[in-house]
């Protein structure tokens, strides 16, 4: 859901590196908008969530989750797959991250409707600006577009 002034940005973070988890949640806070931020260890986590979703169905949905592509016990294609079956989450917006950009992984998540992908930046100004760019994303009004793989 698009976020207005008084409601926080709802991101979940679906990262392995505990280093890049800190630079990003830096990053947010250099900007002023409000956000709650739920982090995802591995892949196993991330679709333990996409799970609890369709069972419990809580509100609000995230307006966005930044995929690690490159996960432990299920990489991110596999989770972003099984985010884009499930009814209850398929509109939400997704920002790919990988630590080596791939011309194939970048054609294959956008197959899947993927709003962003980008090489995990390598400096603070550049994880400041893709914070930016992330609140951006979480502004955007809402396609209802179900994506089925």
């Amino acid at each position: 859901m698009p976020t207005t002034g008084s409601d926080p940005a709802r991101i979940v973070v679906v990262e392995d590196s505990p280093a890049d988890v800190l630079l990003l949640r830096h990053a947010l806070n250099q900007h002023d908008e409000a956000y709650e931020l739920e982090v995802l260890k591995d892949g196993a986590e991330a679709l333990a969530f996409i799970a609890a979703q369709r069972e419990y169905r809580p509100e609000p949905k995230p307006c966005v989750i930044v995929l690690d592509l490159h996960l432990p016990k299920h990489d991110g294609l596999a989770v972003l797959t099984a985010l884009r079956k499930e009814p209850s989450l398929s509109h939400i917006r997704v920002v790919a991250l990988s630590g080596f950009a791939s011309p194939r992984d970048e054609a294959e998540v956008h197959s899947l409707g993927v709003r962003m992908y980008c090489e995990k930046p390598g400096d603070l100004d550049s994880w400041i600006a893709l914070a930016s760019d992330i609140l951006k994303v979480c502004r955007e009004p809402l396609i209802s577009e179900i994506w089925t793989a």
